[in-house]
């Protein structure tokens, strides 16, 4: 099994790549989804958020309000950091259970946005980062809908380029077209995956 782990910043591109990744046979487990899975109606984990964080961070229908709670932890460092002590011991457990059922010889990625911020890039065979220039993340948030100003304050509230590039063993620029970033991740594949398997 060649496990990679895939950062990047907000906005970066990262969920582009894992869905390119996957087009190659690759195995993707995606903490962001994980983390949806552990904290849906009724779970133990959305039990102990309402606890810690109170019950205006839930929905009339019994769901995880995100913006509610987004709103408490990005304005408040140690907010974040009671979320994150909640939150990522569960994901890290589902992670584990996902990569075990995987085939022995996949290609498994596991797509983490705070991998280089909870210290996990010593987990993996490889470290695959992906980044683009900050002006170039921000107007892909806004299209989804944040405030330039919440766009900025999510972007300062993770590792800047400078670490996640110390933890990488490669960086893809995705600051470019679509095309451009398909034929990086081909290459990626051809040179770290291929490679690998050859060897």
């Amino acid at each position: 099994m060649l496990r990679i782990g895939l950062t990047g910043g907000i906005g970066s591109g990262k969920s582009t790549v894992s869905a390119l990744l996957a087009e190659r046979g690759a195995v993707v487990v995606d903490a962001d989804r994980i983390a949806r899975e552990v904290l849906a109606p009724g779970t133990p984990g959305l039990a102990a958020v309402v606890t810690e964080f109170g019950p205006e961070v839930v929905t009339p229908d019994g769901s995880l309000d995100r913006a509610a709670l987004a709103a408490i932890v990005f304005s408040d460092d140690a907010a974040r950091r009671r979320l994150d002590g909640l939150v990522h011991p569960l994901v890290r457990r589902r992670t584990a259970e996902l990569v075990a059922a995987a085939p022995d010889d996949s290609v498994v990625v596991n797509d983490v946005p705070l991998l280089v911020e909870t210290g996990q890039a010593g987990s993996y065979d490889l470290v695959l980062v992906v980044e683009a220039d900050v002006e170039t993340r921000i107007t892909r948030l806004v299209g989804r809908g944040l405030t330039e100003a919440d766009a900025r304050a999510r972007i300062a509230a993770q590792a800047t380029d400078e670490q996640r590039r110390a933890a990488a063993d490669v960086v893809l620029d995705n600051s470019g077209t679509p095309e451009r970033l398909a034929e990086q991740v081909q290459e990626f594949w051809d040179r770290h995956v291929r490679g690998a398997s050859r060897r």
